[in-house]
């Protein structure tokens, strides 16, 4: 465990695991560090270095009032790498971290990457446009936001049944899931919430992903409720010149966390990191 500050004195909590080549995981909104427990002490066990970040504004990192858009969370990354002078890494990021790896790249391009995974990852862009029509209307992130000044804690454990898929049929999805993305969310401010939901809803990664020159893994499930397959994992596995998309057939946006689609991910994962 340990905190670094960046540029602007925002504290930034991460958790360091284990010893080797890093691996550093970026976690979804409105997520914290916990949400890669499982990730962490695989990778750890398996003779990496394990490390996971709270981003500002979640978990045990600074909750500042500014800075919750993708060039200060990638300007962020960048100090945590630079503070813990890490090299040749694999960066895995899930949903929102999608944006802040793509965005990391870039602003600070891959001098010090070798590998990235995309992890039901926002990027190219997931607002519906006449340019982008299987994106997610605008209609639908404002009554995100209205939901979390509303009533924020409710609006958690509501939102928890989309974001595993626990509204259908055979799913696996524990209490302990949604009790878990509850307890991550409520560890989030309520200005983090609401200008994230600006920020990934609104921020294009395109140019961001033509940047890409390294192996990329893009996972994606094919019933995720909450960042649509083909606005963004397919297109990314488009844009992303050595890039290789694996669906998950009935996959939810939570893949890492809920069983079945966890050990799948696991070894999926650790065949990446080992080719």
């Amino acid at each position: 465990m340990g905190v670094i500050t960046t540029r602007d004195g925002v504290e930034i909590f991460y958790k360091d695991w284990g010893s080797g080549r890093p691996v550093l995981f970026c976690h979804g909104w409105p997520l914290n560090a916990d949400a890669w427990e499982d990730q962490l002490k695989l990778v750890a066990e398996n003779g990496y270095r394990g490390i996971a970040h709270d981003r500002r504004g979640h978990g045990r990192s600074s909750q500042p009032w500014d800075g919750y858009d993708f060039d200060t969370f990638a300007d962020d990354l960048n100090d945590l790498i630079q503070a813990l002078d890490l090299r040749d890494i694999v960066l895995v990021a899930h949903s929102m971290g999608g944006g802040e790896l793509a965005r990391y790249i870039g602003r600070h391009g891959t001098g010090r990457v070798g590998k990235a995974v995309l992890l039901s990852a926002i990027p190219p862009l997931m607002l519906k446009t006449d340019t982008n029509p299987e994106g997610v209307p605008a209609e639908a992130f404002e009554d995100i936001k209205k939901g979390i000044l509303a009533e924020r804690s409710q609006f958690w454990k509501d939102a928890s049944e989309g974001f595993f898929g626990a509204n259908r049929p055979g799913n696996k999805v524990t209490q302990g899931n949604r009790d878990a993305f509850w307890y991550m969310a409520m560890h989030e401010s309520i200005q983090a919430g609401v200008k994230c939901v600006d920020a990934f809803a609104r921020t294009d990664f395109t140019e961001d992903l033509r940047k890409f020159d390294i192996p990329t893994l893009v996972v994606h499930g094919d019933d995720d409720q909450i960042v649509p397959i083909d606005a963004t994992g397919r297109k990314t596995a488009e844009i992303v010149a050595n890039a290789t998309l694996k669906v998950y057939e009935r996959g939810s946006h939570g893949i890492a966390l809920v069983p079945g689609d966890k050990e799948k991910f696991n070894r999926d994962l650790l065949d990446f990191l080992k080719g």
